[in-house]
């Protein structure tokens, strides 16, 4: 449910019928009065302004790594600094790579396709990936895609609420997954549910077919412990658990545990923060202060519901050295608390002994009261995956603006805004005429052009192209896209300057004349080739801009290139531009 003004809710609990070992050690039932809120915030665009203006410790500064992505959530780097990001959503894992060291990915690609996929961990060249069943395992190829994967086991339980699993690599090389409850609070039938679990070790020295390996409960009465990893000094086990909705504003906090030893339990769903009986449900065979009694306490509280994600230990070399082995946590923001907490990078402090410290904001400002609405907020970013890149900086996903950031200490000044640079290329004289037998001017887009129909690409003609014209490239936005912004549907490089136009359903593979290198880009999917238009159902028409560029050179670009790079390449060499905008709204 969403409402930009929040609905509070107002929950009386009779505690005689929902916890009757609570009422009868008190003698009379207990009445319990929690206010709750269903709050989620308006969701803004993020701009370049609000980009700098996050808050950042002096020294650093944020800025785009990748757009155009798709519901990104959890992050790993490999050694040659190739980034791979799970999206969740369209069930696939992107590669992105920074070929020109600007700071900003230039080529973006999607490399596996798996349904529900979430979890991510590399180790050396090989990549583990994790969907709600199964964990399975590939050879990084040099240029990126990953070869034939292996199943290394299966059979994790349902996913319920929390389907999402997450991986990590203990010092010791053996592979964790978190595995969430299927509920907010409740006695879940399958003990597999709320826990952190440990692949057995013989999986670290698979090599072919599949193996279905068995799994160990390492720790358990974790409700959905995303994020966890190991102090690199230390080897201490620390789990970032995210805490049960419903018991108020500024209950359950969001615990940071430490997992000491295989076979330790920890509150969920009876317990919660510093030994806190939760009223609505009870254990079966013990009273809720017993299992208090069993259970492990948490080493940090930090704000209910601001839902930590991916927890990544900072082992690089580019930020001060106070920073080293120190813990950053994206805090994907709350639903159900007004005012809203997370939406921010949280840096999680240690000493020397591997011992926690402190909480202290890393990123923060994705979310802040509305100008014309004071009393109620809205965001431009919910971070949820985190990694630290070859060059020691700090990336981190935000999966519902669908962008990477990457916030450096230092160095050289970021690349210019895209959106600066886009306007300065747009700026070319007007001069190429660009028309489709298949579509006016200003007119409608056929379906069977969309990704509701057919998705094929719409026949194209151009007329105009100026004198010392050396390649022609193409490229369909769609600027009225809420995120990314705007929506790339379609690049081609290298179009001939004696082509006049392109024939309906451009293949991924075409080449227009035998020897030329013609090529397609990536679109807003990380896939190459064209991507019809998609509006929302119920939005208003969308104009879809077909733009024809003539340039007084040839690009080389590598394959997956995405807008960025085309972008950067084309800057100085376009003579002219001209396009065809066609309306599109989604059928009802």
């Amino acid at each position: 449910m969403k409402n930009t003004a929040g609905i509070g809710v107002l929950l009386g609990i009779f505690a005689s019928s929902l916890s009757p070992t609570l009422s009868a050690q008190q003698g009379q039932p207990t009445d319990v009065a929690i206010q709750g809120f269903i709050y989620e915030p308006q969701r803004l665009s993020p701009t370049e302004e609000r980009i700098q203006s996050l808050t950042v410790p002096q020294g650093f500064r944020v800025q785009r790594f990748a757009e155009g992505l798709d519901n990104p959530r959890m992050l790993a780097v490999a050694e040659d600094g190739t980034v791979y990001v799970t999206q969740r959503t369209p069930g696939n894992l992107v590669m992105l790579r920074d070929t020109d060291g600007d700071g900003i990915a230039d080529i973006q690609k999607v490399v596996v396709r798996q349904r529900q996929l979430h979890g991510i961990a590399i180790r050396g060249r090989e990549i583990f990936l994790a969907d709600i069943k199964a964990i399975y395992a590939g050879d990084i190829l040099a240029d990126g895609r990953i070869g034939p994967r292996r199943i290394v086991t299966a059979g994790l339980p349902d996913g319920g609420q929390h389907p999402n699993r997450t991986l990590a690599f203990s010092p010791e090389g053996e592979l964790f997954v978190s595995v969430g409850s299927t509920c907010n609070e409740c006695r879940e039938p399958n003990p597999q549910h709320a826990t952190l679990q440990r692949v057995s070790s013989d999986a670290m020295r698979l090599a072919g077919a599949d193996q279905r390996l068995p799994r160990e409960i390492f720790a358990s009465g974790l409700r959905n412990a995303l994020g966890f990893g190991w102090h690199p000094e230390s080897g201490r086990l620390y789990a970032f658990d995210n805490g049960i909705d419903w018991l108020g504003n500024d209950e359950q906090s969001e615990e940071l545990n430490e997992v000491q030893k295989a076979g330790q339990r920890f509150g969920w769903p009876y317990v919660y923060d510093d030994d806190q009986i939760n009223p609505h449900t009870e254990p079966v065979e013990t009273s809720s202060e017993q299992w208090a009694e069993m259970s492990e306490e948490p080493v940090g509280m930090y704000t209910a519901h601001a839902a930590p994600m991916q927890m990544i230990f900072y082992t690089g070399a580019q930020f001060p050295t106070e920073y080293r082995n120190d813990a950053f946590v994206p805090m994907r923001g709350s639903w159900n608390r007004k005012p809203p907490s997370g939406y921010e990078v949280l840096r999680v402090r240690f000493d020397g002994s591997g011992n926690f410290t402190a909480f202290e904001p890393f990123v923060s400002g994705f979310i802040r009261p509305l100008q014309q609405d004071p009393d109620n907020f809205g965001f431009f970013g919910r971070p949820v995956g985190a990694s630290v890149a070859k060059d020691g900086a700090l990336l981190f996903t935000d999966d519902t603006n669908n962008m990477i950031y990457r916030v450096a200490a230092g160095g050289p000044t970021p690349a210019a805004d895209p959106q600066v640079l886009a306007k300065e290329i747009f700026d070319a004289p007007s001069t190429i005429a660009v028309s489709s037998p298949a579509i006016q001017a200003g007119g409608a887009i056929d379906t069977r052009y969309s990704d509701y129909g057919k998705g094929i690409s719409p026949p194209l003609r151009w007329s105009g192209l100026p004198a010392g014209t050396k390649s022609v490239v193409l490229m369909m936005e769609d600027p009225d896209a809420v995120s990314p912004l705007p929506f790339v549907h379609w690049t081609m490089i290298n179009l001939p300057p004696s082509l006049r136009g392109l024939p309906e359903n451009i293949r991924k593979a075409f080449a227009p004349l035998r020897g030329q290198p013609a090529r397609q880009g990536s679109n807003s999917k990380s896939e190459r080739g064209y991507f019809g238009p998609r509006p929302p159902v119920g939005d208003p028409p969308h104009p879809y801009h077909f733009q024809i560029f003539a340039l007084d050179t040839q690009l080389d670009l590598p394959d997956g290139f995405n807008r960025h790079a085309l972008l950067q390449a084309m800057r100085g060499h376009v003579l002219a531009q001209g396009e065809l905008v066609g309306m599109f709204q989604a059928p009802q």
